[in-house]
């Protein structure tokens, strides 16, 4: 209302007087425009419910539609400016009012950043409103775990329990049986040459062929080619072996006539491809490359191996396959020369659709001996057999919706914010995500062709090597990504549960001693880096664990979480092994680590203090207010009904059992009902449209308000009980902690008085219907005044008109007035000896007087 009286006197002194009846309407259409505010605001009170019988009571007058339209089309007239000054009264006026922004509602960005909308997308207005916020991360949150949800089924159906069991069969078959009987050496304990061909006359050749029952019985020609006669052996094995030049490192002068031949160790620039060995066109003794073979590197424990070398293929009998192994031992097929030799073959169980990619590989160093290493890959590369396999691809269609949405989230984010984007460290989390999923995505789609390749080509020609060692590879990278993928889809929860007090505890103190953090890493991995270098020149001789720069890092975080050998270290120096130990272990872990934990647990004591202060509002708290406002608007609903019923006994003032149209006005308006809800109630009983209810409409009238107040109350009980059972819950563990924390001798104390557990719930549930009652009447109040500044404005809106025909006098009366004060300073002037200067000043003021006027 001041803002309007202030308008109207600007536009008074402005000349408003003088404007034609166009601007008039604008003013009237700004004033209706307001007045509509004001109503709509009055509609919003709480006790104007929507169930079934009190809508009827709270609906809109329809009797400011045809002066709405009408203001409408007054506006479309009225200045730019008088719009702009419209719109902010409208907002001062009506707070409750959903916040918009142009730049956000306009085009097809608009409709986007209302789909994907996050806290990153939110307006300014809609920042500084703390519920507006909760709201958006609670949404946020259910769709992620939706997603969650998703991407755990997608990742779990990838793999299953049986796999364990599939590869452990498999390792006890070729990796963990013995070499000879009575033996305790297996492949793992291969360490020369001549160990190699015990096993690959043996154990090899005992594991790959399975052509005899158990009780010595030949099996028949469909089962024969599998192992434990439940594995199809795909193809052929294949023996490779990779070889170095003789003149690949170099002599000492010293000993150049007594040696002549020098083996390094092995690279790809040194790696010998000449044909060696038997006189003859087999590929055991000639070379074939990358591109021939069509393999993977392999990266061993010595080095990095080629793809190719001299491959030798098993054939399908045990007999066959042993006369080759032999001819190949006899012709010295392993010499100085080798450096690595690969056993691959790959095998198939149809009973749990699970390949089983195998790869023996026994590294010869150039120190002499073997180094042996077994890789087993149990995958599954038929992904689409049975029903569950369907489902989960159905999944897999959700999961990559669900990239599109989140891919689209992150553009509309990156658009809004530019290179501000990037300094938060979720969304660069986010991109990461996006970016796994993916490859991800992309390999799925490879390995589904591919597999399908493969196997048509095996299938052609089963007298060939399946070589499946690059597909199992790749799906193995394939299932190391998507174990990341959900290792960082579950750490990105603590992004959504933020508003928790534990979690924000945790981030906030996370944050706020990054810095310290920092600092003291530096300090500390100085003086872990000093230890480790020692470690590695002291020890690395004769230690495994320090063999390398890098075991001796890891071992000397395992020395800090207490795994430890010292009396190996003592046997590998007398002197500096308890020197190294004693000295590692106080300054590292008696000292740093200390200062660490002293540093989170200062830092956390100052985030706890500034929680405590901080009175932001948490999910917790909103919860706990929206069961509140439910609880509020279910009672003052219920207080509407009743009221209404009263009404209903007391409307009939004439005793006839007629209630006409004007009792019942009246009786409402005693109650403080509106015209608009009287008609609309009213009119929602009267069928026959007498404006008259009978004793059948007041029955179903009453009828409908005692079932309505019947359910209300129903859900008022429901929701106390609740409430009264959370309250338990709480005080029950409340007590529970202290007694825990009471010591024994504190049982002996006598029992306080005080009053029972079902006198407190009384005396609480009473306190609860109080607040509801008093949170009634004040919305009643509120309705009150709204009506009151209604009426106003409705008055004023009607004394427009009568107050433009008095401003064409009020006009006439100030050029009077201004006339008259032009003669009487004139006439002041004259009769002054300065008249001159003060006619002069008075026509030319100075520029500081002028801005003072």
């Amino acid at each position: 209302l001041a803002l309007l009286a202030d308008r109207r006197a600007r536009n008074a002194a402005t000349g408003m007087s003088a404007s034609s009846a166009k601007k008039r309407a604008c003013v009237a259409a700004e004033d209706h425009t307001e007045l509509k505010a004001m109503r709509d605001a009055g509609d919003r009170r709480p006790m104007s419910s929507r169930s079934k019988v009190s809508e009827a009571w709270s609906e809109t007058s329809v009797q400011g539609d045809t002066s709405s339209r009408a203001a409408e089309g007054s506006l479309d007239a009225c200045p730019s400016s008088n719009i702009k000054r419209n719109a902010k009264v409208d907002v001062e006026m009506n707070a409750n009012n959903e916040e918009t922004t142009v730049e956000s509602s306009s085009g097809v960005f608009g409709c986007l950043a209302r789909i994907w909308q996050t806290r990153h997308t939110l307006t300014n207005q809609q920042k500084n409103r703390r519920e507006t916020i909760i709201k958006t991360t609670l949404r946020e949150l259910v769709t992620y775990l939706v997603f969650l949800i998703v991407i755990c089924v997608v990742t779990y159906g990838m793999t299953s329990t049986i796999t364990y069991y599939y590869t452990r069969a498999m390792r006890n078959l070729f990796v963990d049986v013995k070499l000879e009987e009575g033996s305790e050496d297996t492949f793992e304990s291969i360490s020369s040459l001549e160990d190699f061909w015990k096993y690959a006359e043996g154990p090899l050749l005992d594991g790959l062929y399975w052509e005899k029952w158990y009780n010595q019985e030949n099996v028949s020609r469909d089962e024969f080619g599998y192992l434990y006669y439940e594995n199809k052996l795909l193809g052929r094995p294949r023996l490779r072996l990779l070889r170095v030049r003789s003149d690949s490192c170099q002599i000492h002068s010293e000993f150049e006539k007594e040696i002549t031949g020098c083996y390094g160790e092995y690279s790809s620039g040194i790696e010998n491809k000449s044909h060696f060995g038997l006189a003859n066109n087999s590929s055991a003794w000639n070379y074939q490359s990358d591109s021939q073979l069509g393999g993977q590197d392999y990266w061993g424990q010595l080095g990095t191996y080629k793809s190719g070398g001299f491959t030798q293929l098993l054939p399908s009998t045990r007999r066959q396959a042993a006369t080759v192994i032999a001819e190949l031992k006899d012709n010295l097929w392993l010499d100085r020369a080798s450096r690595a030799v690969f056993i691959d073959f790959t095998v198939y169980n149809a009973n749990i659709n699970l390949f089983c990619v195998v790869k023996l590989v026994v590294e010869f160093p150039a120190t002499g001996g073997a180094v042996p290493t077994a890789v087993l890959w149990s995958i599954k590369l038929l992904r689409y057999v049975t029903a569950t396999d369907y489902f989960v691809m159905a999944c897999e269609v959700i999961f990559l919706l669900f990239i599109i949405y989140y891919f689209i989230e992150e553009v509309l984010e990156i658009y809004i914010h530019r290179l501000k984007y990037l300094k938060s460290v979720w969304n660069c989390l986010d991109i990461l995500m996006i970016l796994i999923a993916i490859v991800c995505i992309s390999f799925n789609i490879y390995r589904t062709v591919t597999v399908g390749d493969k196997l048509q080509t095996l299938l052609d020609r089963p007298s060939q090597y399946a070589n499946f060692e690059t597909l199992g590879f790749w799906q193995m990278q394939f299932n190391y990504m998507m174990a990341v993928l959900v290792f960082f889809a579950w750490f990105k929860l603590f992004k959504y549960i933020s508003f928790n007090k534990t979690m924000n505890q945790l981030s906030s103190t996370l944050a706020k001693c990054a810095k310290d953090v920092m600092g003291f890493c530096i300090m500390f991995f100085i003086v872990f880096f000093a230890y480790a270098q020692m470690g590695y020149l002291v020890f690395g001789s004769q230690l495994r664990d320090f063999s390398t720069f890098g075991d001796s890092v890891f071992t000397l975080f395992r020395i800090i979480l207490g795994d430890f050998d010292f009396v190996a270290l003592e046997d590998a120096n007398r002197v500096l092994g308890p020197i190294f130990f004693v000295t590692y272990v106080f300054f590292v872990f008696f000292v740093l680590l200390n200062m660490f934990l002293a540093i989170i647990n200062d830092t956390y004591g100052e985030v706890k203090a500034d929680v405590q202060i901080n009175d932001e509002m948490t999910i917790t708290e909103y919860f706990k207010k929206g069961y509140k406002k439910m609880l509020s608007r279910l009672t003052s609903r219920r207080d509407q009904v009743i009221d209404i019923s009263e009404a209903l006994k007391g409307a009939d003032q004439n005793r006839d059992k007629q209630i006409d149209f004007e009792e019942w006005r009246a009786e409402m308006k005693h109650r403080g009902h509106s015209d608009a809800e009287i008609e609309a109630g009213f009119a929602a009983y009267d069928k026959d449209g007498n404006n008259v209810l009978t004793e059948d409409e007041q029955q179903c009238l009453a009828i409908d308000l005692e079932r309505e107040r019947i359910d209300l109350d129903e859900e008022i009980r429901e929701a106390e009980s609740a409430q009264e059972t959370a309250r338990a819950r709480a005080k029950s563990a409340m007590k529970r902690r202290r007694s825990s924390s009471h010591t024994s001798a504190h049982t002996d104390r006598p029992a306080t008085a005080g009053i029972s557990a079902a006198e407190f719930a009384v005396l609480t549930r009473r306190v609860d219907r109080l607040e509801h009652s008093i949170g009634s009447v004040m919305s009643k109040i509120d309705a009150v005044l709204v009506k009151i500044h209604t009426s106003s404005m409705e008055q004023r809106l009607m004394r427009f008109t009568s107050k433009d025909q008095m401003e064409d006098s009020a006009s006439r009366e100030n050029e009077m007035m201004e006339a008259m004060v032009e003669r009487e300073l004139h006439k002041h002037v004259s009769q002054d000896d300065l008249s001159r200067k003060s006619k002069l000043q008075f026509q030319k003021p100075h520029k500081s007087d002028e801005s003072n006027c």
